[in-house]
């Protein structure tokens, strides 16, 4: 039997056959092309899961289930995705959609939780039992697995880790509050913080990286100059380290799991990065003189993590 993941983004629906030992055999995938009504979208999910079950060369009655992993928030209990701001969803009745068309049983989750248990499953977790995966990309996400289980919520709203204040009346977040971790950690962040830098520093090498135009950097900016010896890129990149610190010393203190995962755009810097945060949250967190402590570890599965994680859901 397969199991079928579904990862829909604001540009991409993403679907993926999965065999019984967590690898992806076939693929499908269609344009999201948001905003427009959500009958049409879901149109393109099944028209793109059906392309991915014909690539695998199986037939439905093969498939054991399907998730789909959505931005915003969903409902479980009535598989409702309740309210997705970059899609334009309110009250979508996703589950009740895919299963009157493909007769098995629907599960859905939040894309970032959906992504957390991908690489807690099938990626760089292992298996583990207690595990945070933080993503850094356009804002700061986070999934978190306790006992092997998303933690949901009350509202099925949980982990919005990037919306803990780490600086009293800092820098004024989307979400309306100041000094959130996402105002400070997210890729869009850290480009602001290049920019400032640069502003004052006309010789720095991240002028080049990015051809003498501001408009040109990225979230790589900084570390790529900053390996070249450059050192007003350092300081970007330090100082964005010890933003991060911050939000990571947070979660081990509060959670205590036995892996936190960092992916997303910036995360893809891998151990440039992972290295000066694993030396600076050892000293920082609470529990530094026990015998255990978290392991801090870089996402492995990319792009399929959100497929593998909504294929994986079973409640």
């Amino acid at each position: 039997m397969y199991k079928i993941g579904i990862d829909l983004g604001g540009t991409n629906i993403a679907v993926g056959v999965v065999d019984d030992q967590n690898r992806i055999i076939a693929r499908g995938q269609r344009k999201t092309h948001s905003p427009r009504p959500y009958e049409q979208i879901f149109a393109d999910i099944i028209t793109a899961t059906e392309d991915a079950i014909a690539n695998a060369g199986i037939l439905i009655a093969q498939v054991e289930s399907i998730g789909l992993g959505t931005p915003g928030s969903v409902d479980k209990s009535s598989g409702l995705i309740t309210y997705a701001n970059n899609l334009d969803f309110h009250n979508v009745p996703a589950v009740a959609v895919l299963q009157a068309h493909f007769g098995v049983p629907v599960y859905i989750e939040n894309d970032a939780n959906a992504a957390a248990l991908g690489e807690c499953l099938a990626g760089c977790g292992g298996g583990s039992s207690s595990f945070v995966m933080i993503t850094l990309g356009t804002g700061v996400g986070s999934g978190i697995i306790l006992g092997g289980k998303i933690l949901r919520g009350v509202n099925y709203a949980a982990g919005e880790m990037g919306h803990m204040v780490i600086i009293k009346n800092g820098s004024r977040c989307t979400c309306g509050r100041r000094g959130c971790w996402e105002s400070y950690c997210s890729a869009r962040a850290l480009i602001q913080q290049t920019k400032d830098v640069m502003m004052n520093n006309q010789s720095s090498k991240m002028w080049e990286l990015c051809k003498d135009d501001y408009r040109n950097i990225d979230g790589r900016t900084a570390f790529i100059a900053a390996r070249s010896g450059d050192a007003a890129a350092q300081r970007v990149v330090d100082n964005y380290i010890s933003f991060l610190t911050e939000g990571v010393v947070n979660i081990i203190n509060i959670f205590q799991p036995e892996l936190v995962c960092i992916g997303g755009g910036v995360g893809n810097e891998g151990e440039s990065l992972l290295v000066p945060l694993r030396r600076a949250v050892k000293h920082a967190v609470y529990s530094r003189g026990c015998e255990a402590q978290t392991e801090i570890v870089g996402a492995v599965l990319g792009n399929d993590a959100g497929i593998l994680g909504a294929a994986l859901l079973d409640e």
